[in-house]
């Protein structure tokens, strides 16, 4: 396919009205690509929060259409996806309030701040927490319940050497084909990072590596997705997934996971923003654990300072 959409204005969607949840992660092209494709008659109802990070693409959607002041809003604040006493929640919004999180670490809380200054250490105690603390004290299976969320993809805290070290301890001496620098191997947790559409996964879905095959034939992967879809592919395709015991904080937005781990250091300074932080939170059901300094989470609540977007949907609304 050309990549493009099979809906426009002639042939639109068959719809009255269209709910579209996670609104702000939709920036300026897609917006322009769904609204072609809605019918005149139609309603549409934009979902969202506007305190999560800003879509990956140009624009300001979500957050100009609100700042137009030309479509009815409503604010919803009182919390129904957890139970009202969650710390998880009520840190979310203390953070997002630039508030310190309230932590205990009682055994019993779902929102824990594990202090350590140093990188290595840091990088150690997420090992340790995802590969044996967690799975031991809160019977959670470390490839499909725990996922760690950083912030940045280099340095000893970032994405690419916990994928390497979670991999290792949690996924040691399998089947693997290697891929430049790096290995994947069956039982993996993968994610796809482009859209697909002729496979029909699309990019930020889960899975693992259920089996890897080569002959002098054909060499392929078979992953099996978190919505049990089993889908091959070709050795030449798989620069398309990537691992997935670590991902960075913006692929995680627009999905939830039962635990949360993330590091938090001053090796992340440069992407140190509150809304970071608050996507981060937002994304764990029911256990959200910090493994960082102080310094570096006293930087991130405190940095509300966002890049400046210069649009002007907003006023062309008006």
């Amino acid at each position: 396919n050309d990549g493009g959409f099979r809906r426009d204005e002639n042939q639109p969607l068959d719809t009255d009205a269209l709910i579209v949840d996670e609104s702000s992660m939709i920036d300026i092209s897609l917006m322009y690509a769904l609204l072609r494709a809605i019918p005149d008659h139609a309603r549409l109802i934009l979902v969202g929060d506007i305190d999560q990070l800003p879509s990956v693409g140009p624009g300001n959607v979500m957050g100009d259409i609100i700042a137009s002041e030309t479509v009815a809003v409503a604010r919803l604040r009182h919390i129904y996806r957890q139970a009202g006493d969650s710390r998880i929640v009520a840190n979310a919004h203390r953070i997002n309030e630039g508030q310190w999180p309230q932590v205990d670490n009682d055994a019993r809380a779902d929102f824990f701040f594990v202090e350590e200054d140093d990188p290595d250490r840091v990088a150690e105690k997420i090992e340790e927490l995802v590969a044996r603390r967690l799975p031991k004290g809160r019977n959670l299976d470390p490839l499909r319940q725990i996922q760690v969320l950083s912030p940045m993809y280099k340095g000893q805290t970032g994405a690419l050497q916990l994928n390497r070290r979670l991999q290792e301890r949690l996924n040691p001496g399998r089947k693997a084909h290697v891929i430049g620098d790096r290995e994947l191997r069956e039982g993996d947790r993968v994610m796809q990072v482009r859209n697909n559409y002729d496979k029909g996964v699309f990019n930020g879905d889960l899975g693992r590596i259920g089996r890897l095959h080569k002959d002098e034939d054909e060499a392929f992967a078979e992953v099996v997705f978190e919505d049990g879809i089993v889908q091959r592919y070709e050795f030449t395709q798989l620069e398309q997934l990537t691992l997935a015991y670590a991902i960075s904080i913006h692929r995680s937005q627009g999905s939830e996971f039962p635990a949360v781990v993330m590091p938090l250091t001053t090796q992340h300074y440069p992407m140190l923003q509150r809304n970071l932080l608050y996507t981060a939170v937002t994304r764990a059901r029911e256990l959200f654990v910090l493994v960082g300094s102080k310094r570096a989470l006293k930087r991130a609540i405190d940095n509300d300072q966002q890049a400046n977007r210069f649009t002007s949907l907003a006023d062309r609304l008006r």
